[in-house]
């Protein structure tokens, strides 16, 4: 059940992790550094250059699972743009590599006949994952800030709505793999990377959240209105 408290910039960092911790990655994200001491979001926003609004519109959603339409016009679209890009980095630069460095550790010898084959299908999935942020780093993100710059560009953001694809699929394919048929001597580590995956997926359906509900929304209301404005201006 989501959480129904809306959260302002006179409140503190603190109460937001503390209202739910799991947002912690999304500060990670912003790249809000530790050492919160108790200063407001307005405060730890303005100190390290992030868009207050958008920073508090994906937070209430994320918290709340509510859009804000009234507000949604006024958000930033290359900033929600900047964040994505940060969540690409922390997926693939240190999300993923820590799960699979705790999955090889997590490896009992007495299976070594099929360790190397859930290896193979988790870098797999990483492949998948690399694709999938490859062509919105390229398609996407370019459209979005050539948009906003007043730049003609050849993408649709319908093109990219369109093939949305789901990356999270295959990663819970391994999850349910290792739940139903991996027996291990270090249940432990089994059970922590187990708590990782689910925490990733999670992680990915935020993401995949943020670019339907907000980013698609946003930049297709931006669409509308400049090819209206070109269309008067004939």
């Amino acid at each position: 059940m989501k959480l129904v408290r809306q959260f302002t910039g006179k409140d503190s960092v603190i109460d937001l992790v503390k209202e739910d911790y799991n947002i912690l990655p999304i500060l990670s994200r912003f790249g809000i550094p530790l050492g919160f001491q108790s200063k407001h979001i307005d405060e730890v926003c303005r100190e390290n250059d992030i868009d207050t609004d958008v920073f508090l519109f994906i937070i209430n959603f994320i918290m709340t699972g509510k859009i804000d339409s009234e507000r949604l016009e006024k958000v930033s679209p290359t900033a929600i743009v900047d964040f994505l890009h940060n969540s690409h980095d922390y997926f693939l630069g240190y999300k993923f590599p820590h799960i699979r460095q705790n999955l090889l550790n997590a490896l009992d010898e007495c299976h070594n006949d099929i360790n190397p084959a859930i290896i193979s299908f988790f870098d797999s999935y990483i492949e998948e994952v690399k694709k999938h942020f490859k062509y919105e780093e390229t398609k996407v993100f370019p459209h979005i800030k050539a948009l906003m710059a007043g730049e003609k560009s050849n993408y649709s953001i319908h093109t990219f709505q369109r093939n949305h694809d789901e990356v999270g699929e295959k990663l819970s394919e391994l999850k349910n793999i290792i739940l139903r048929f991996y027996t291990t001597s270090m249940p432990n580590r089994m059970y922590d990377v187990l708590v990782d995956i689910y925490n990733a997926e999670e992680d990915l359906d935020t993401h995949k959240d943020i670019e339907n509900h907000i980013l698609i929304p946003l930049v297709t209301m931006i669409e509308l209105q400049q090819q209206h404005n070109r269309d008067e201006a004939r």
